[in-house]
């Protein structure tokens, strides 16, 4: 493509996005399509002849947008937010643009001395203290994999890289019940094994229980086992429950336990002056994570991985083949072995643009606002007779259910996950389940960057409607469907 064909190309796509951000409110939430129909609609074999950018552009209006779920509609309120903004779009187009691989300083000094400064700014936004270095993850999974890992070689005296696990004693790691699931797969790539992850028990508010940990711990040394290291949550995915930090922390320090801190959505919150209480303790910790993809208006891939010690994860990685050695080896930052893959993007830059162009005080606009939509919304749960807030808010989380006094007690569960099939294949707004204390509920969390009240309010009329219009027994009566119309 020559640089007028780019030019005209790009004025088309920019015009697109922008017509996106205008149109993305009108769009069903979750896509609406079936398995296989997207594929269906996809000639069999590449072009062999290059096509124009209106029939590519076409094609992604016919073929592709009635697949894709919208995560920056404005009532996106299932898992955690993945949200974006103008300003963070920019950059990526940017980062497109100059196509540099981050792996080096060498390999581009901007990229590596950018992300250096911009992650302070963020441990200082949050109240880390100084010492804690910063590198982008992609994922909180990531760090949570290189946290799992750094523990292993510290345990094992950095034997494990060198020699394998085999012949080491059997080292453990620990976390909630309430852990995401990220734990345990990193358990499982990091060689613990699911049999060598340890869920703790949780207390009335589904935090991890400290003295559960401490007797777990005991236990494990009594049989001979490692205690190697917690993983503690601040938000955790269900229900946004806030491990005790500094409980815990303590009893990393009394039995020589790595302490990783998974902050992944609840960490922004600690931007708020407010809310800065929740992070207690964190200062603990060997490493904690936070990603401003989920709600600091910054477009995934941007995890936000803290370190008191980062010499022991690129340690833990390090490989230095002659054709990765340079003459400032040494001297400066290379990020190629504070992560698992070589390759890194330019994710500095979109941090940078967002932080620049809202500023914390702007940010922290956009997270109250969510905070104050999520208590709005339980106030009106609160007042329905016929639905029942279950947890929270938690920031801007909340879980519900349905219990109409019709209903069957021991059915709540299944008419609460016909409730969600509803909601979901409605279109309007798009939820998630979880469990809580054994109970299958609806999840709410709040945190998308348009949204607004109206958008809350339109869409618990909608849940509500939905609700009401199910029917009190799932028996197929044409009968009683009728008595229930009249």
């Amino acid at each position: 493509m020559e640089r007028e064909a780019f030019w005209r190309a790009a004025q088309q796509v920019l015009a697109r996005m922008a017509r996106y951000l205008d149109e993305v409110e009108g769009f069903p939430v979750r896509a609406q399509v079936g398995p296989g129909e997207v594929e269906a609609r996809l000639p069999d074999h590449a072009p062999e002849t290059g096509e124009t950018i209106e029939a590519i552009l076409a094609d992604l209006d016919r073929i592709l947008l009635p697949g894709l779920t919208h995560w920056q509609h404005p009532r996106f309120f299932a898992y955690f937010p993945a949200n974006s903004s103008p300003p963070s779009v920019l950059a990526e187009m940017l980062t497109a643009t100059f196509a540099v691989n981050a792996m080096l300083w060498q390999t581009s000094p901007a990229a590596t001395e950018l992300e250096v400064r911009v992650l302070d700014w963020l441990r200082q936004a949050v109240g880390l203290p100084e010492g804690f270095r910063g590198v982008i993850q992609s994922t909180a999974s990531e760090a949570t994999l290189c946290a799992l890992l750094a523990a292993r070689e510290r345990k094992s005296g950095f034997r494990a890289r060198e020699e394998g696990l085999f012949g080491l004693p059997r080292m453990v790691v620990y976390a909630s019940e309430e852990a995401h699931s990220s734990v345990e797969k990193a358990a499982m790539i990091a060689g613990f094994g699911r049999s060598g992850l340890r869920r703790i028990p949780v207390d009335e508010e589904l935090a991890m229980d400290p003295e559960a940990l401490e007797r777990a711990v005991r236990a494990d040394l009594d049989q001979g086992l490692v205690p190697c290291c917690v993983v503690a949550t601040l938000g955790t995915t269900g229900s946004g429950a806030f491990d005790p930090l500094s409980a815990i922390g303590e009893i990393c320090r009394r039995f020589d336990l790595y302490y990783h801190i998974d902050a992944a959505w609840a960490g922004s919150a600690l931007i708020l002056p407010e809310w800065r209480h929740l992070g207690e303790g964190m200062e603990l910790a060997d490493s904690f994570v936070f990603n401003p993809h989920k709600w600091l208006l910054t477009n995934f891939d941007c995890s936000a991985h803290f370190l008191r010690q980062p010499e022991e994860l690129v340690r833990a990685l390090s490989v230095l083949p002659l054709y990765l050695h340079t003459r400032e080896h040494g001297k400066v930052v290379d990020y190629r072995d504070w992560g698992i893959p070589l390759g890194r993007r330019f994710r500095a830059l979109k941090l940078w643009f967002v932080l620049r162009s809202y500023g914390l005080e702007g940010l922290r606009a956009v997270l109250r606002r969510h905070i104050a939509l999520a208590e709005e919304l339980a106030a009106r749960i609160r007042a329905e007779p016929d639905f029942e807030l279950t947890t929270g808010p938690q920031l801007a989380l909340l879980t519900f259910r349905y219990r109409p006094s019709w209903a069957d007690p021991e059915a709540l569960d299944a008419l609460n996950q016909r409730l969600l099939d509803r909601v979901n294949e409605d279109g309007f707004t798009y939820l998630t389940p979880t469990r809580v204390r054994g109970r299958y509920v609806l999840r709410l969390c709040i945190g998308q960057t348009r949204t607004e009240a109206r958008h809350v309010e339109e869409a618990w009329r909608r849940i509500v409607a939905l609700a009401r219009g199910l029917a009190p027994q799932d028996d197929g009566d044409p009968a009683s469907a009728a008595g229930r119309q009249r």
